[in-house]
């Protein structure tokens, strides 16, 4: 596939790019590493300048604030003359690498919260607690602000950006004023949709006219509210932005999304989110607007970025954590090389969630990405041959021995799989049957033939043991050999209605019409889901007074939708005593309990393969040992073992 639609040109004003992909602004926090906490970074420029030369289209400088009195640590700022030779250090590396920049210009309102020394400035009084109110902004703040805007854009434009995008997402300031839902105001800066309109119009006429008649101005704006009351309709939406266009807006970035609801989900939207879920919407926006228009949203793949702009539904496509995942992405694509692409899976591990946690834990610098360890460290950790080729037994099969294997030889190495099942893939390709989770096994399919064509030596059904690390004497050897069930001890748990978590995704068959699934970790929760797909009525038996804690909090959001909408409950602080036919007994407190159950699923856990064999082997023999994954410690996330793996390569690189 060619994708001629994605890779041709387009002119916006004056400025004209190569391709219809557009990297959308993310929040990185890496500007936490400069002196004052709001800085462009070395590492910042590198990250840009992948990208750049990864062949994308158009780079955006994620949100920088533009009023000092609201700029938090941890985001860029634009407040200050003090910021453009860090910017123009950052346009001069990007555009060298033939890239094209745009900064977007941000306001945070209530997101500004996450740095206690800073105002928070919203449209109405808020109570933080019962000691302590955050007074509306005033209409003279209203107007500073707006001047902040013009000031803002007259530093980005002597800094080099090549257009700029104003904020009006998001339950930011100027959405916050725009949005009947989050602005119940009285004055004449709220009530009506017009007297709601002025502040962001307002701020886009300042932007403009500090900006060159050729530079376009690009406008992230949601396409309607989620779960707000009285919030924007697409009709409102559509009315705002032909305004815009008149005050002087160029393209819309339509996005989606606020964080005072469960509504944030849809801004860094996880895997359960359905892909191209603002598309439709854009197409509308674009119809009646006669826009220049852009979605967003889980758009992961050149073959539905290009058919969304085969359909005229879009004229750019955004593409961010896509390049996240690759930072070579577009010219993978451009070039036919699909197999080498490492797809966004909208796991949110290392992007959403690292961020989450970075805004108050120092330890967490910047967000990172369960395909990608190297990103934000571009130069750092970098994947270079060594001094010579190694060969490198790579004990298990699963992603992490597929992601080691395939950067080995990406770096002249010689690696060799052993996997004892008869597939490579492992639990990845497993989480991949649950509903909603196609884009794991996806990616595990890709990466699986990327090994394939990469020639790289795989023994399938071939239980590795020490004796074939005596043998081999391998250079290295990585052990990837996973993790194993733990079998609890319930009476019971070997009768035939009685199957293992990982043996019900590999799709053993079942009968029956309802199912128990003991254990409400993640497993536990696909498992139930997939049964639920299947018309099954499912409980959920978890001992612990929680469930799905290794989820970040908008995949947990998500869980909790299809709970909502699936023949599945949970019951918490809940033990399973025995496994009778027909059903489950369990305790609740002292009380006992029991659950109709065709099909039981044990889902409570795993525990790390044995590998001292293995490490007293290669111990014996001087060879380096790596034990990555759940080999190391189990239950373990995907992210921390890909990264393993990356980390491992590293060293038998130096």
């Amino acid at each position: 596939m060619s994708f001629e639609k994605l890779f041709s040109p387009i002119k916006l004003r004056e400025l004209e790019l190569k391709n219809r992909v557009v990297m959308s602004a993310m929040g990185t926090h890496e500007s936490s590493e400069s002196e004052d906490g709001k800085g462009v970074t070395d590492k910042l420029i590198a990250y840009h300048v992948a990208r750049a030369k990864g062949g994308c289209g158009l780079n955006t400088v994620e949100v920088s604030s533009v009023d000092a009195a609201s700029a938090p640590s941890g985001f860029l700022s634009i407040a200050d003359d003090k910021y453009i030779p860090g910017f123009r250090r950052l346009n001069d590396a990007v555009h060298e690498a033939g890239g094209k920049t745009c900064l977007q210009l941000w306001q945070g309102g209530l997101a500004v919260a996450s740095d206690q020394t800073v105002q928070i400035l919203l449209p109405n009084d808020m109570p933080l607690s019962a000691e302590y109110t955050v007074p509306a902004i005033t209409e003279e703040r209203l107007y500073s602000v707006i001047d902040a805007f013009k000031a803002a854009a007259a530093r980005a434009v002597e800094a080099g950006f090549d257009c700029l995008e104003f904020h009006c997402a998001h339950n930011y300031l100027p959405h916050s004023m725009l949005s009947g839902g989050l602005n119940h105001r009285t004055d004449d800066w709220g009530g009506s949709f017009e007297n709601r309109k002025r502040f962001p119009l307002a701020c886009i006429r300042a932007i403009r006219e500090k900006m060159p008649e050729g530079m376009p101005l690009l406008m992230r704006i949601d396409c309607h509210d989620d779960m707000l009351d009285g919030g924007l309709t697409v009709d409102d939406v559509i009315e705002f932005c032909r305004d815009a266009k008149e005050a002087g807006v160029d393209v819309l970035n339509i996005s989606r999304g606020n964080i005072v609801s469960a509504a944030t989900v849809y801004e860094v939207a996880p895997v359960d989110i359905p892909k191209g879920f603002n598309v439709e919407d854009a197409a509308r926006i674009r119809r009646e607007t006669g826009m220049i228009t852009m979605p967003c949203g889980r758009i992961n793949t050149p073959e539905f970025a290009e058919q969304i702009l085969e359909d005229g539904k879009a004229d750019l496509v955004v593409m961010a954590r896509a390049q996240l995942a690759d930072p070579d992405f577009c010219n993978k694509a451009k070039d036919g090389r699909l197999g080498e692409i490492k797809y966004c899976i909208g796991c949110n591990q290392g992007c959403y969630d690292y961020f989450y946690t970075s805004l108050s834990n120092p330890e967490v610098k910047h967000i990172t990405c369960m395909r990608n360890p190297a990103l934000l460290e571009e130069k750092a950790a970098a994947l270079k041959p060594g001094t010579k080729s190694k060969k490198v037994l790579i004990i298990g099969g699963g992603i992490a021995g597929i992601e080691a294997a395939l950067d080995l030889k990406k770096t002249g190495n010689e690696p060799v799989i052993y996997e004892k099942s008869g597939s490579l893939g492992g639990q990845f390709v497993l989480a991949g049957v649950a509903p909603g989770k196609r884009d794991f096994s996806y990616a595990a399919e890709k990466a699986v033939a990327n090994v394939a064509d990469q020639g790289i030596e795989v023994h399938l059904n071939t239980e590795a043991g020490p004796e074939l690390i005596e043998e081999m004497k391998p250079d290295a050897v990585i052990i990837s050999a996973g993790s194993v069930p733990i079998v609890p001890d319930i009476a019971g748990s070997n009768s035939e209605s009685v199957i293992e978590s990982h043996d019900l995704l590999s799709g053993k068959e079942i009968q029956g019409q309802s199912a128990v699934v003991i254990g409400g970790g993640l497993v536990g929760f696909e498992c139930a889901q997939y049964l639920a797909s299947k018309g099954i009525t499912v409980n959920i038996l978890e001992m612990k007074s929680e469930v799905l804690t290794e989820l970040g909090q908008l995949r947990q959001i998500t869980a909790n939708f299809a709970l909502s909408e699936m023949p599945i409950t949970v019951h918490k602080d809940t033990t399973c005593k025995a496994v009778e036919t027909g059903r489950v007994v369990a305790l609740q407190g002292e009380k006992e309990v029991s659950f109709e159950a065709d099909i039981v699923v044990m889902a409570v856990g795993t525990k790390s393969a044995e590998t001292a064999a293995f490490q007293d082997a290669c111990e014996k023999l001087g060879i380096p040992a790596y034990v990555i994954g759940d080999a190391k410690k189990a239950p373990g996330m995907a992210l921390d073992a890909i990264h393993d793996a990356y980390h491992a390569v590293l060293e038998i690189n130096q």
